[in-house]
């Protein structure tokens, strides 16, 4: 959708059907809607509706069932809005980002408990072995004071 008219149009879409959910669409099955992104094809001829629904998959479903039998009066009052001479057809999909995102915020949480815990274990552990355990080069007294020593200028 990088053309910056279909964007346009995805754009008052948006608002439309935004505005006829709130003000028109009287169906007692809808409940707390969020219309949250609306893409348009690079013709114009379809259009998707991504939208949340605040409740439990009770509430879902009849949003769903709502929206798909407004679906039509929608459609139209787009047409009458956009003004083009064809109106692009409307499909509604449920948006799983927010499930998506909690699912995330979960993920997170479970690893930052698992961090805790091996920090909690960290802290009265010692060492197996010598504080450092690598093997490291010896110096001699001899290069040790050649380094120290400065140049003398003859």
């Amino acid at each position: 959708m990088s053309n910056p008219r279909v964007r346009k149009i995805a754009d008052r879409i948006h608002v439309v059907v935004a505005e006829m959910l709130e003000r028109r669409i009287k169906d007692p099955r809808l409940g707390f809607v969020t219309v949250t992104d609306v893409r348009v094809s690079g013709d114009s001829q379809q259009a998707t509706v991504f939208y949340t629904v605040l409740g439990d998959e009770a509430t879902m479903a009849a949003s769903a069932a709502a929206l798909e039998s407004a679906k039509g009066l929608i459609r139209s009052e787009v047409a009458g809005q956009l003004g083009m001479r064809h109106a692009p057809t409307v499909e509604f999909v449920h948006d799983a980002l927010p499930e998506t995102a909690r699912h995330i915020d979960e993920v997170l949480a479970a690893a930052r408990a698992s961090d805790e815990a091996v920090a909690a274990q960290r802290e009265g552990a010692s060492y197996a072995s010598d504080q450092d355990p690598y093997k490291k080069p010896r110096e001699s007294a001899d290069e040790s004071t050649a380094e120290s020593a400065e140049p003398t200028d003859a």
